[in-house]
């Protein structure tokens, strides 16, 4: 319905322009009206008031459409067009127009600002995203011919590509990153790998294959039955001779002369752990490919992918849920085989594993990585890209390396990281340092940081009492004294909104809005009158008051809280 006047009104403007002799941009009327329709639920023109104006240009089109401060001229012409067809055939009450143009000139210039700074911001992220594609290309950014031949390179592509090589870019950077695991000790993984099923059936299949000269691509028919049952597999295909074979060659064990394969040197024996352990990862990685073998199903090809998801949740995960990501991932991508032959190939998988010590089994039947499979998947993540930490590798980063790390972290890897790092330094030093981050840090920054500003405890005081009262340090400051037990004055409670916005906008930064507003309500301390002071919030002096006020209007529970918050987040965006 929201489509069919949206065109009539577009239609009747264009009419209404043409008679007045007026160029009017049609294209940019129908933006502003379905933005208006969409988001703010306007169902006919006669409904477009000044507060309507006001949110349509402050909040909303910034917000959804990119657009520099070029552009605001062009856009609050559009404005200017509608408010005046308005009035003249939609029926609103007499002197509506002229209250819609008056708001059009009064929000012209912190229109035109706020475009502004979005173009400002846009430039500046854009000028970072190309550098780091340049430095993935392999360009130095020292070197100013090559940096200059790499755009001039960039920007001779078609539109479409180069949207494509950005967009393909950010999704690279944002997925190869993996959370930080811990790592057993050398010793103990050399152990695990000197044990390994897949050790023993790659070393048993390179004794075996001593006694006959075989083709590269393996052993079949009566060779692979033999084999199978050399190795003790039910079954020569299936069971997995293909890939021991193929696991075997890529590790040195197996080696390929001309036409046929032999034992190659007997490399485990009286080997030292990091050679061990260096062999084992070869086994793994051709073991858990499908690439080198055309016999491997589906589930195979999507091992890997199976890895992952038990190496993210460092916990043990059901097999259901196991085979449902893996379902959903088949009827994404694939003709989907059947949910029996899936799970079944899945649990076939998952056993193999499990011989081969990477897969354990929790005490409810869940499955999780070995210590010897985490070492094995983050070797295989590091090999394909990915950056994959280890707690403790941020023992000795600076305070602001710390709080940028601790944001890829599960919250008990995140406890250990912490400990390591504190640590290694003077408390005073930490604490000093930890409160220039939040000085000059975003407030996801300052969340992190005054979190382990926190576990530093007394040798902070002399550090947390020198800092300048008021935002941002102030309310912070007086926070950590109240809860470490000192005697301060009451809160302000003009700081304690402001903590309350910065808590909540650095949750934002991390996390969807919904999931951060929930976990802030959470917090809030039992019995707290949060209402009063969420109508109040708009009065705040933050730039991401609009933001938060915006996340609250949305997901709060209450929906006259949240209405109080929607109008808080009007009057901030007055006042800003």
């Amino acid at each position: 319905m929201a489509d069919a006047w949206v065109d009539e009104t577009v239609a009747g403007l264009e009419r209404w322009a043409a008679r007045r002799e007026e160029p009017v941009d049609a294209q940019g009327a129908r933006v502003l009206l379905e933005l208006a329709a969409g988001e703010l639920g306007l169902k006919d023109l006669a409904e477009l008031t000044p507060e309507v104006i006001e949110e349509l240009f402050l909040q909303v089109f910034p917000d959804v459409v990119i657009a520099g401060a070029d552009d605001a001229p062009g856009i609050l012409a559009v404005g200017r067009s509608l408010a005046g067809y308005a009035a003249e055939t939609a029926g609103v009450p007499a002197g509506r127009g002229a209250a819609l143009l008056a708001a059009l000139d009064d929000l012209t210039p912190e229109f035109t600002e706020l475009l502004g700074d979005i173009d400002m911001a846009e430039r500046e992220t854009a000028a970072e995203v190309l550098a780091e594609m340049m430095t993935a290309d392999g360009v130095d950014l020292g070197d100013d011919a090559a940096v200059q031949r790499w755009v001039e390179a960039f920007d001779a592509l078609p539109e479409r590509e180069r949207f494509a090589r950005t967009v393909g870019h950010l999704q690279q950077a944002e997925d190869l990153w993996v959370p930080p695991v811990r790592l057993a000790p050398p010793g103990e993984l050399a152990a695990a790998a000197r044990a390994s099923g897949l050790t023993a059936a790659a070393t048993g299949l390179a004794g075996w294959a001593g006694e006959r000269a075989l083709p590269e691509d393996g052993p079949a028919g009566a060779d692979a039955a033999a084999a199978a049952a050399a190795l003790g597999l039910d079954d020569p295909e299936e069971g997995g001779v293909r890939r021991i074979w193929y696991a075997a060659l890529a590790a040195g064990l197996l080696v390929a002369e001309d036409d046929r394969v032999v034992p190659g040197p007997d490399l485990l024996t009286g080997a030292d752990d990091e050679t061990t352990c260096e062999i084992w990862f070869r086994l793994l990685d051709a073991a858990v490919s499908a690439d080198a073998d055309p016999a491997a199903g589906p589930v195979r090809a999507e091992l890997p992918g199976v890895l992952l998801h038990l190496y993210e949740r460092a916990e043990p995960v059901p097999r259901d849920e196991l085979a449902e990501a893996l379902l959903e991932h088949f009827a994404q991508e694939y003709d989907a085989p059947p949910a029996e032959t899936v799970v079944a190939a899945l649990d076939g998988e998952l056993g193999t594993l499990a011989g081969w010590g990477v897969v354990g089994r929790a005490g409810n039947g869940d499955h999780l990585l070995t210590p010897l499979g985490v070492w094995g998947v983050r070797e295989l993540l590091r090999a394909d890209g990915f950056a994959a930490p280890v707690v403790g590798d941020l023992a000795g980063a600076s305070a602001a390396e710390l709080v940028e790390g601790l944001g890829r972290h599960h919250d008990d890897t995140a406890d250990e990281e912490i400990d390591g790092w504190l640590a290694t330094r003077d408390p005073a030093v930490a604490a000093a340092d930890l409160i220039g981050v939040m000085r000059d840090g975003t407030p996801g920054a300052r969340n992190l940081a005054a979190a382990v500003l926190h576990r530093v405890g007394a040798p902070a005081e002399p550090a947390v009492r020198a800092v300048p009262s008021g935002p941002p340090l102030g309310p912070y400051a007086a926070l950590w004294l109240r809860e470490h037990g000192y005697e301060v004055a009451e809160p302000d409670p003009g700081e304690m909104r402001w903590l309350f916005v910065d808590t909540l906008a650095g949750m934002l930064e991390v996390a969807e809005p919904g999931e951060a507003v929930a976990a802030v309500l959470a917090d809030a301390p039992a019995g707290a009158e949060l209402g009063g002071m969420i109508e109040d919030l708009w009065r705040v002096d933050h730039p991401e008051v609009v933001v938060v006020l915006a996340a609250l209007g949305d997901h709060h529970p209450d929906r006259k809280v949240a209405k109080k918050a929607r109008t808080a987040a009007f009057k901030a965006r007055s006042v800003g």
